[in-house]
């Protein structure tokens, strides 16, 4: 599989630099480079790449608007035929930044000091339907949701809707394990596991991934010192 990327970045030189370390990877093809958000909506309603990987501060669209524009005409959940992801790419990873690019829909959050193959491998991620957050940046919204959501907290009513396999699928991925390990630890195919979260997503009336993550932690489903369930 072939994952076509936008590149959106108002500083030239990263721009370029990003397209030359992309266009090295033999699964990656950059359609489109755009040096502003709206340029960049343009270019991924022109291209329909898997991903929209996009610098958070840049002119007339930033980042956070530009990624609520590209989940909300083009984005949809795992499970859909084609759902373009977005990937935010800066030099900040204060929290108010992160919390507005997760809550605008972003799948995944790169700090531009990142070794490439992380952003290489975050790109992959992502297309494949999965979530990526840079380490530290994981640690602080996971202490975050476990100091907003105590415990005891109630869960949503249509929380009882899922199905034991889903539940199991949602504290997985609340646990920040990809798609492909919630498959190995469940013992179930990746493609099972992306259904299920699909599902979830549905029942709970959620966009995304980290918004399921949120409900997670906010039901009490998940704690930040909680251990991740024993293997099926």
């Amino acid at each position: 599989m072939v994952i076509r990327v936008v590149l959106a970045d108002d500083q030239p030189l990263m721009l370029q630099g990003l397209d030359l370390l992309l266009r090295s990877e033999p699964d990656v093809d950059v359609v489109g480079l755009a040096a502003d958000g709206d340029e960049a909506l343009r270019l991924a309603h022109r291209h329909v790449p898997d991903v929209v990987v996009l610098d958070v501060r840049m002119p007339r669209l930033d980042g956070v608007a530009a990624t609520r524009r590209v989940v909300d005409e083009l984005g949809g959940p795992p499970a859909a035929a084609h759902a373009v992801g977005v990937l935010v790419l800066t030099a900040y990873h204060d929290d108010d930044t992160v919390y507005a690019a997760l809550r605008a829909g972003a799948q995944g959050f790169v700090v531009k000091d990142a070794a490439p193959a992380e952003l290489v491998a975050a790109i992959r991620a992502v297309a494949a339907g999965d979530g990526w957050l840079h380490p530290a940046v994981a640690r602080r919204l996971l202490a975050e949701f476990a100091r907003r959501s105590p415990p005891g907290a109630p869960p949503p009513a249509d929380l009882a809707a899922l199905t034991p396999r889903e539940r199991e699928v949602l504290v997985a991925v609340a646990h920040g394990l990809s798609n492909a390990d919630v498959a190995a630890h469940l013992v179930v195919t990746e493609a099972t596991v992306k259904t299920h979260l699909g599902r979830v997503l549905m029942k709970l009336g959620l966009r995304d991934r980290a918004q399921a993550v949120a409900v997670a932690y906010r039901a009490g489903l998940v704690t930040a010192t909680s251990p991740l369930p024993p293997r099926s």
